[in-house]
Parts: structure tokens; sequence; C-alpha cells
């Protein structure tokens, strides 16, 4: 079996067992928790066939409701960042993503920034506005996806800079 596939395997399995064990434990300040789990759908590679990342950003959205008994809420958001990741790519990293020669880890810290606040920003407004789904909310919606994307997204940071692999 192909080393990479192991990696992402390995990569599912663990972002799925901290999520669930882990951070949604966590009620920093009363509600917020960072969602790393959608590292696995920020760091799929580039030339993956569309239908199957799809399929496993469902199926990973998926495993997190079962888990935490959300309805559906994270399998629907991981969907939408999933679908969308091709466009925040190509708008991020530009000709180096049209010719598929790049590579997070090679990126310069501004795109990756960008290329993260932009899909967390996105998974999280699709989430909150799914979970309270009431306009009249709308409030609680814009402050729970804005401190919530925010710790999420020093969080993922921190663990994009830690765990970064010297050989890619």
């Amino acid at each position: 079996m192909n080393n990479n596939i192991l990696l992402y395997i390995g990569r599912f399995i663990i972002l799925v067992f901290v999520q669930v064990f882990i951070l949604n434990h966590v009620n920093f300040l009363g509600y917020l928790n960072p969602y790393i789990y959608i590292i696995f759908i920020l760091l799929a590679p580039i030339t993956i066939h569309k239908s199957l990342f799809l399929f496993l950003s469902f199926v990973l959205g998926l495993t997190i409701d079962i888990f935490g008994d959300s309805g559906g809420i994270h399998a629907a958001a991981c969907l939408v960042i999933a679908y969308l990741r091709p466009i925040v790519l190509r708008s991020v990293f530009g000709l180096s993503y049209e010719f598929q020669t790049m590579k997070l880890n090679n990126a310069r810290f501004g795109e990756r920034l960008a290329y993260v606040i932009l899909l967390v920003f996105t998974h999280h407004i699709v989430l909150f506005s799914l979970e309270i789904f009431n306009l009249s909310h709308i409030l609680l919606i814009g402050k729970k996806t804005l401190f919530t994307s925010l710790f999420s997204i020093v969080v993922v940071m921190l663990i994009l800079v830690l765990f970064r692999r010297k050989d890619s």
C-alpha cells in the first residue's frame, strides 16, 4: 500500500479522535472550541479526484456528527468547503495551483494563512448558521463564527507549523 494513503488514513483517524475525545470537551470562555478536523480537508492533495474528495469530506463531517450527535451540520460544512476548495486554491495560489506545482508546505506563510482563513471562516459560517438556523440570531451566529474561527485558525496554523513535513 502506498505510504501517502497510509498517511491520509492516519491523519483522518487522529484528527477525528482528537476532535471528538479532546477538543469537543474544551469550552474556552464558555463556548469556544477549535475545530481542527478540517485540517484533513486543508491538506488533501490537489490532484485527488473531486468525487472521492467530496465523499471523504462528507464521511469526515458525518463521523464528527455521529460522535457529537449534531444532526449533519458538520457533514454539510465539510462538503461546502471541499466543494469550494479549488476556487480558494486558485484565488490564493494562482498559477502554482493551475499547474499543480504548489505544495502547502512550500507556500509562503501569508498564502497559507489566507487559505486557512478563507476555508475556516466558510466552514464556521455554514456550521453555525445550520446549528442556530434562525435569522433573528444573526448576531449570535456572527459572534460564534468570528471568535471560534479566530481560535480555530490559531490552533490550525500552530499545528501546520509544528507538524510540517520536511520532505515535501
